[in-house]
């Protein structure tokens, strides 16, 4: 059933193609690759189960949620300090990690466009930024909050956030093919044509380029069994010692109009989330820019990592509406 949609969608032009990873009380139990891309010469290359994809807005949830969690756990921060206590030039003093987590901190979503070939201090602009809302009032989706963690991060440990989230998170959970700027160029999905190229083996997103590749918002490069893997760690967050179960637990709890801490959470009430309707209440994830996502069902232990390169064909796309619709024939064919 989700098999022969995912077919149809590369067949009728809708994705380049992608990787599905499916696992279930534990078990993968699904994967498949779909579709081809054109590389940075506009040769074909076919999308195998290993390839690396720009993962996008992940990063969120795959290295600076869990980065910042990892400094609570070693009691160099706390969740309730403001962000101005470790980045002094950020103005805004009520502005805590709490609210960057959960999107409450009341920044505009994003800078405006920012092109990849007109270079930019990013975190400048966005220290200089006024806020649009009172901090912990309304969620508002925002890269800038996210890019401040990762540059808290920094701060605080004195690494880079990519050395930081290498030596601390990744290789201790065995995410081997989870990095930021891959080496070896070739088994990569191109995103979008930019200036005549397509982008391969860079970050897409502009503000992340502009921060050297890797930002707290984006920069992260994984495979689709890498993610699933990730996702298992958060379904069974007892079965490692990384980071306290606790705090993982709390991460992936409902906190306000279907977020958490850095995850999305589905409450049951809301608009939609991109898992579609079926999936259980408590059911947390995230979605990426350049058209990847992870769901995770606690209550019927199914984790879905889904990585395309959907703005391959640029950015008219019908992304919104793929994703809920290809979680929903996957529970109701699982569950």
């Amino acid at each position: 059933m989700y098999d022969a949609y995912l077919t149809k969608l590369v067949e009728d032009g809708e994705l380049p193609g992608g990787v599905l990873h499916i696992q279930h009380k534990g078990v993968s139990i699904f994967e498949k690759a779909y579709g081809s891309y054109l590389n940075r010469y506009e040769e074909e290359q076919p999308i195998q189960q290993d390839t690396l994809f720009d993962v996008a807005s992940l990063t969120k949830i795959m290295v600076t949620l869990p980065a910042i969690l990892k400094l609570v756990d070693q009691s160099q921060i706390k969740l309730d300090d403001p962000i101005q206590v470790y980045i002094p030039a950020f103005k805004h003093k009520n502005v805590t990690i709490y609210h960057a987590l959960t999107h409450t901190t009341g920044l505009p979503a994003d800078l405006g466009r920012i092109k990849r070939n007109q270079p930019q201090d990013i975190l400048q602009l966005i220290v200089e930024k006024d806020l649009i809302e009172e901090p912990g009032t309304k969620t508002e989706y925002s890269d800038l909050g996210m890019i401040m963690l990762g540059h808290l991060v920094e701060r605080v440990s004195g690494m880079k956030l990519e050395d930081f989230a290498t030596e601390n998170l990744l290789k201790p959970w065995g995410l081997t093919q989870t990095m930021f700027h891959p080496k070896n160029q070739t088994n990569i999905a191109s995103t979008e044509k930019v200036n005549g190229t397509y982008v391969q083996g860079e970050v897409h997103d502009e503000k992340a380029y502009h921060l050297g590749g890797a930002g707290g918002s984006a920069g992260v490069f994984s495979t689709a069994k890498d993610v699933a893997r990730f996702g298992h760690l958060w379904l069974y967050p007892h079965k490692q010692d990384v980071l306290s179960p606790a705090l993982m637990k709390k991460a992936a709890t409902h906190f306000f109009n279907n977020r958490g801490l850095g995850f999305e959470v589905w409450s049951g009430e809301g608009n939609e989330l991109s898992c579609g309707r079926r999936w259980s209440e408590g059911s947390f994830g995230h979605t990426g820019f350049t058209g990847t996502s992870l769901w995770v069902d606690q209550q019927e232990e199914l984790v879905v990592a889904l990585l395309t390169n959907v703005v391959h064909y640029g950015r008219n796309h019908n992304m919104r509406q793929i994703r809920p619709e290809l979680h929903s024939l996957i529970h109701e064919s699982l569950i």
